[in-house]
């Protein structure tokens, strides 16, 4: 199928950006990366009359570091981090999830922000900010807001950004010298989305213990009680009962098949990050 006809824009900056939106009262689609608009475009799944392509402003295509945390502009792209293009997310747990996100040439024009606009329960940046914490930087026509990750997905494709509003940038933070990172997925094939995710954060400087569990019906979710006693205990602490009870506290409507896959996949990122 072919897009239903739109007008298409490409401001040269933030501003300009955020006037394009408050001009099309909510009715405009933003693209970054394209790589999940442009398929719902073709499909007439999505029909607004004006796309605005934000993919090449300045404001958000830089890293940054600021007040202790990586300020990471939402239209990098994750081939961009994969290869460390910026030299600041070098090493970082953001390059280690990069790789497998899909295939090289969605990579290639995904982005950071891109993805988490659209806010696939299964896609890898949706999960990754959520594990580690990390804040997201929301501009709009009153300025900046800064929105923590775990309170920004809100359902299945359904975010807490306002139809005037657009992510400049995500902030996340800067691994201490014990910091220890996981990310384990389970996938059919590669590249394919996951069907079973867990990313773990922990960093005994800032007293942080982070266990988040994705590819749910809807935002990733934490499982602290189980963070704290690795967190205290290492891996020796990875109490099966324990994991069981928290899963089924987070999947109630998931099937014991799903939640053994979660467990596995909550055990083997364990593994990878103390292990």
């Amino acid at each position: 199928m072919k897009a239903a006809a739109f007008d298409y824009t490409r401001p040269g900056s933030l501003k300009e950006a955020l006037l394009a939106l408050r001009e099309h009262d909510g009715r405009a689609k933003l693209m970054a990366g394209g790589q999940s608009l442009g398929p719902m475009l073709n499909l007439r799944l999505a029909r607004p009359p004006v796309v605005i392509d934000i993919s090449g402003l300045p404001e958000l295509r830089t890293v940054t570091r600021q007040d202790g945390m990586l300020r990471v502009g939402a239209a990098v792209t994750h081939a961009e981090i994969e290869d460390g293009v910026h030299e600041l997310l070098r090493g970082t747990p953001l390059q280690q999830v990069a790789p497998g996100i899909a295939y090289r040439a969605i990579r290639n024009r995904g982005t950071l922000g891109g993805s988490l606009a659209h806010a696939d329960p299964a896609a890898d940046w949706v999960l990754t900010v959520v594990g580690l914490g990390a804040t997201l930087e929301i501009a709009g026509p009153d300025g900046v807001r800064m929105l923590p990750a775990d309170g920004y997905m809100q359902g299945a494709y359904t975010t807490a950004l306002r139809d005037d509003e657009l992510i400049a940038a995500v902030h996340v933070p800067v691994a201490g010298p014990a910091g220890r990172w996981g990310y384990y997925k389970f996938c059919r094939k590669t590249g394919e989305f996951a069907e079973a995710s867990c990313a773990a954060w922990f960093d005994p400087s800032t007293g942080t213990a982070r266990i988040a569990v994705g590819a749910l019906d809807g935002a990733p979710r934490l499982l602290p009680q189980l963070a704290a006693r690795i967190a205290q205990q290492g891996l020796p602490g990875l109490d099966e009962t324990l994991l069981a009870d928290e899963l089924a506290g987070v999947m109630q409507d998931k099937d014991e098949h799903h939640r053994k896959l979660h467990g596995t996949a909550v055990a083997r990122c364990l593994a990878q990050a103390l292990g």
